[in-house]
């Protein structure tokens, strides 16, 4: 999980500091000391870590603070707003032209920082704003780099223009603006080759297609896991070639942060998207204060909520509330709320951006077994759909049918059956235990 690391040791530094009832200056500087050695292991950028510890500094050993009734608190609330700041304040969007023109899309980036997937994730993301996009086949050196993003056009339902490898890529880049005046389409994205370094070669090529095209946004893919090397990855191409965004990959996997943390410093850019898994559904826009928020273990519930709206059936999950209410909820339901978590990223993803999850994550994930979960699956498929829809006529005859038919021993059966039964009662009492305030009108309804 992203920031894993970081975030524990942030929450243990600050949950010392909220245990004084009062702060000394040098109770501050000490907590600081912490914060900047967290930050230094997460490689983020050295000089950005001074800079960020001495704004904090700054504002956090004023009488203000130390006179205030929850010091503590409001010395989080600095580190939390500078982090934001940090990261660019404000979330930016990508720039895109009227729809009646054509807004040209170049993306760059290192081999295997997921450069070509990310151009098919944000062609699909801007299809489903109504715009035409076009994907622009432009590595013509990787082998399989042209089939890769043809299999992923496909699957958002998105054309992708390609000349083969035997033509210069900016001779593709034209060609394929003039098929997308007369396609109408309104979005050209330009998959460009990667390579293993920063070479001459890489951006010779890419300033010829700046130069003898207008790009109008020129986004750099990084890897979010290459830490610091993102960040003078980042750096070189602004030199030489100039960009107006960042795309943050591979933060669903073990990073430590620095980049996040350091790229908008660094180089004034900011981050436009995060890649948080391989799913060509799984990018998300760049808030700065939600990622602080999460670094810092308040949970992210806009996100959560945003990904819940995107993913879920709103008319499925008002008909499976309606179910809970009158004791209905079959095992097909129980299935269907199970593939529900697995489009929003799994049940682990979402306890992720509850707030206060963050340092009872580990334990979380030891108890969310996946292999656990398809067995659940494969039990339920073995059902008929009678057994299905009415659990009560599980008899030991039934179940042993159902435990051959999934290859699992009849005591896992037993233990799902007993199981559903309390989900059911607990579902059944849910909407009293909440209030009822996700109930009213305007209020999104989570499926599970």
């Amino acid at each position: 999980m992203a920031f894993e690391s970081l975030s524990d040791k942030l929450q243990n530094i600050f949950k010392n500091l909220r245990s004084k009832g009062r702060l000394t200056e040098a109770d501050v500087k000490a907590s600081l000391k912490e914060v900047k050695m967290a930050l230094l292991e997460a490689d983020v950028s050295f000089k950005v870590v001074r800079q960020f510890i001495k704004s904090v500094e700054a504002r956090a050993v004023g009488a203000d603070v130390m006179n205030s009734l929850t010091p503590g608190q409001t010395v989080i609330k600095i580190v939390n707003e500078e982090m934001v700041s940090l990261m660019g304040s404000e979330t930016t969007e990508l720039k895109l032209r009227p729809s009646n023109e054509i807004t040209v899309v170049m993306m760059m980036g290192l081999q295997g920082a997921g450069k070509t997937t990310t151009a098919a994730k944000i062609a699909g993301k801007l299809k489903i704003k109504g715009r035409k996009p076009l994907l622009v086949a432009c590595d013509i050196y990787r082998p399989a780099a042209i089939k890769q993003l043809q299999v992923n056009g496909e699957k958002q339902g998105v054309e992708v223009f390609s000349m083969g490898d035997v033509h210069k890529p900016v001779d593709i880049a034209k060609a394929a603006l003039e098929h997308a005046r007369k396609a109408g389409q309104n979005v050209m994205i330009l998959d460009t080759a990667g390579r293993l370094h920063v070479d001459e070669d890489m951006m010779q090529e890419l300033m010829e297609i700046r130069e003898q095209l207008t790009i109008d946004q020129a986004l750099l893919t990084v890897d979010a896991m290459t830490g610091q090397d993102a960040v003078n990855v980042a750096t070189a191409f602004e030199e030489k070639i100039g960009i107006d965004g960042v795309i943050l990959t591979k933060l669903d996997g073990d990073t430590r942060g620095g980049a996040a943390l350091s790229i908008k410093a660094v180089t004034g850019k900011p981050i436009l998207f995060v890649g948080m898994g391989e799913k060509l559904s799984d990018l998300e826009q760049f808030y700065p204060e939600r990622m602080a928020s999460r670094i810092l273990g308040m949970g992210d519930v806009l996100s959560l909520i945003e990904k819940a709206q995107e993913q879920v059936d709103e008319d499925k999950a008002r008909e499976m509330a309606q179910k809970m209410k009158k004791n209905q909820f079959g095992f097909d339901d129980y299935l269907e709320s199970m593939n529900q978590m697995k489009k929003m990223g799994g049940l682990s993803s979402i306890l992720s951006m509850m707030p206060g999850m963050g340092s009872q994550m580990k334990d979380l994930e030891a108890a969310i077994d996946e292999k656990k979960m398809a067995r659940i699956e494969a039990m339920i498929l073995s059902m008929t759909p009678e057994e299905r829809a009415n659990p009560n006529v599980l008899n030991p005859s039934r179940k042993r049918r159902i435990a051959g038919g999934a290859g699992v021993d009849i005591s896992e059966v037993n233990r799902l059956v007993k199981q559903f039964e309390q989900s059911r009662k607990l579902m059944k009492q849910m909407p009293q235990m909440m209030g009822g305030k996700f109930g009213k009108k305007g209020r999104f309804k989570l499926p599970f």
